[in-house]
């Protein structure tokens, strides 16, 4: 069982308790934090943007990311979103052990 953090940003905080709630309850995450809004600076069809953000920090296994990114690509609004998941490469093993037990359907257990 490899745990992953999937980042991804919200435009707001209604989106991002929408797509951590459907995660949660389709059992594809333990945990969502849904962090302060930041500002995001970046380039988008040749034109330097701005734009406010929420960013969440999905905690979930990486046998799960497919269905995570299809999840998160069909509750968000923007046409190309980021979503990049980064492997845990260390953890505390109790906690480690919470992300798979949260994470297995009732069917699988």
């Amino acid at each position: 069982m490899a745990a992953i953090v999937v980042l991804t940003n919200a435009p707001d905080g209604v989106v991002a308790r929408r797509i951590a709630d459907v995660l949660i309850e389709r059992r594809l995450a333990a945990c969502v934090n849904l962090l302060a809004e930041c500002v995001s600076v970046y380039r988008w069809q040749g034109a330097v943007e701005t734009a406010t953000e929420v960013p969440m920090l999905i905690k979930t296994r990486s046998e799960l990311y497919a269905e995570v990114e299809a999840a998160i690509r069909a509750l968000h609004p923007y046409e190309l979103p980021e979503i990049i998941a980064l492997p845990v490469e260390r953890g505390c093993p109790d906690f480690l052990r919470w992300i798979h037990t949260q994470t297995v359907t009732e069917q699988a257990e």
